[in-house]
């Protein structure tokens, strides 16, 4: 783990001759010659040159914190000497570094690995699927695995959902158009689409999503499967609860409907446990992995049911599904995460960190919610001094200005969850609360603000900390530090985001930088 560097603020070079005029240099003929497409590189204009653990250093000099991590591909944080010392002893070793779909003792040892850290559930019936290196190519492939298993087609999806952006993962993500797939409301307890929140607005999506399925006349006839994200990360670092997830996984179970758990971005210790599905005790028919499980390098799989695996050979392939590279990296990784319990360490440092931000949300206005699991954290901000013009989309008042309790639309203190998983759910209770923080009272949404948020990550930038934005309307502030930060890098971050936040406000407050109604 490497200790926390300040970033200058002076944009002074720090001892490299002609770094400066080399940097703008990169950085217009990078803009000159690659694809209007780019989009880290729009909003991050640096050039690095180095880094270690949390720390990008850039050709002109400056450090920073990195609290993007790779879109959460970083576990280890940047050049892990785990990571690197097994990259190294397979390029020594003369093992070759393309070997297609064949057995290769660098495979067996990544698989291996990867079941030991499978639900239990699923890893005694398991079977896995190597595809294209990118998650998108996971998604596609556990879709068009579950359509070839069920001989349906249609697929249930998520508002905010974020799967990738080939076809079909582009078509079950949230802002999809003419698609064969059926959109369902997602959790949302600052936005919530019901206009109530809580646990009543969780179990009013899961009775929309129950009554699609069992009437006949509803139009939605029984899909191929369900995939969902336990976070929301690009839809705006958004928590299923606990009791949804399970409601969820007891109505694909009734209805014989593969529920696929896309775990791109929330596995390998992310979210607190080494799955996010783990908090609720749910147990998917399908996962899809990326981004952590290639310790920083292209690899992809999809984990599903021996049950489902009725493929022909050769029905989902790709050249470079044989990432030799990348599977030590990843076993590396995987074996560094679940050996240092680095899981735990994500969920202890996640909820400090997430109270310490709440009490910048009490301080400043323009922060409307902060929520997140484990080192997954997302800061929602909003313009302070805008109501939102539509009541009903409060999350804490009904149609007309009232508060709801969930006792007045659900049974008892848990509504979402049915009796069937009352056993299931007994079982995984400690896991799913012991790190979560105090709930907070919910407050009225306030409009998003976008022109805030990116002043937010500009002035993050300035003070030499990396973040990045999500949400409906790239409103959010993400952090995804590397598991291995320290609680001195934690605390660096948390100043540095707060002095940000702190500048933006007063500028709001004065006038200049206020988004335009």
């Amino acid at each position: 783990m490497d200790r926390p560097e300040g970033g200058r603020t002076d944009g002074s070079e720090g001892g490299f001759a002609g770094a400066r005029p080399a940097h703008e240099g990169i950085l217009r003929r990078q803009a000159a010659r690659e694809s209007s497409a780019r989009t880290y590189a729009r909003a991050l204009p640096l050039v690095p040159v180095r880094a270690r653990g949390m720390t990008i250093e850039g050709a002109d000099g400056r450090r920073y914190l990195d609290c993007l991590s790779g879109a959460g591909a970083l576990a280890l944080g940047h050049n892990h000497p785990v990571v690197l010392e097994a990259v190294r002893a397979v390029l020594d070793s003369g093992a070759p570094l393309h070997a297609l779909d064949l057995a290769t003792p660098v495979k067996d040892a990544f698989v291996t690995e990867l079941f030991h850290t499978l639900p239990p559930g699923l890893a005694d019936h398991a079977r896995v699927q190597f595809c294209g290196p990118a998650g998108t190519d996971a998604v596609e492939a556990a879709l068009k695995l579950v359509r070839t298993a069920t001989g349906r087609t249609g697929v249930l999806a998520f508002t905010g959902a974020y799967h990738g952006m080939t076809a079909a993962a582009q078509d079950a993500s949230g802002h999809a158009t003419d698609v064969r797939v059926t959109r369902l409301p997602y959790p949302y307890d600052y936005r919530c689409p019901f206009g109530i929140g809580g646990e009543a607005g969780a179990e009013l999506a899961a009775r929309w999503t129950e009554y699609l399925l069992d009437d006949p006349r509803s139009g939605v006839p029984t899909p191929a499967g369900m995939i969902l994200e336990p976070v929301q990360g690009e839809g705006g670092v958004i928590p299923a609860p606990d009791a949804w997830l399970r409601r969820m996984r007891q109505i694909t179970a009734d209805h014989s409907i593969p529920l696929i758990a896309d775990e791109i971005q929330t596995g390998v210790g992310r979210t607190g446990t080494f799955w996010a599905v783990e908090h609720s005790g749910v147990t998917p028919d399908v996962m899809v992995l990326s981004k952590a499980i290639g310790g920083s390098l292209p690899l992809a799989v999809v984990v599903y049911r021996d049950d489902l695996d009725v493929w022909e050979p050769g029905t989902h392939a790709g050249t470079f599904r044989g990432n030799q590279l990348a599977m030590a990296a990843g076993t590396a990784t995987l074996a560094y995460v679940r050996r240092h319990r680095l899981a735990d360490h994500a969920a202890s440092l996640g909820t400090r960190m997430l109270t310490q931000l709440r009490t910048l949300a009490d301080r400043f206005p323009c922060i409307g919610d902060v929520r997140g699991r484990g080192l997954m954290i997302g800061l929602e901000v909003v313009d302070p001094e805008r109501e939102d013009a539509d009541r009903r989309s409060r999350g804490c008042e009904g149609l007309h200005g009232e508060r709801r309790s969930p006792e007045r639309l659900g049974e008892g203190s848990d509504p979402v969850q049915p009796q069937a998983s009352r056993d299931e759910a007994d079982v995984s209770a400690n896991r799913s609360t012991t790190h979560a923080p105090a709930p907070r009272a919910p407050r009225a949404p306030r409009p998003a603000a976008p022109g805030l948020a990116a002043a937010i990550r500009r002035e993050c930038l300035r003070r030499g900390l990396i973040v990045e934005l999500g949400g409906r309307h790239a409103s959010v502030v993400r952090l995804l530090p590397p598991l291995t930060i320290t609680d001195e890098q934690a605390t660096a971050v948390l100043d540095r985001l707060a002095d940000a936040v702190e500048a933006v406000a007063r500028g709001t407050a004065d006038g200049p930088g206020r988004p335009h109604p």
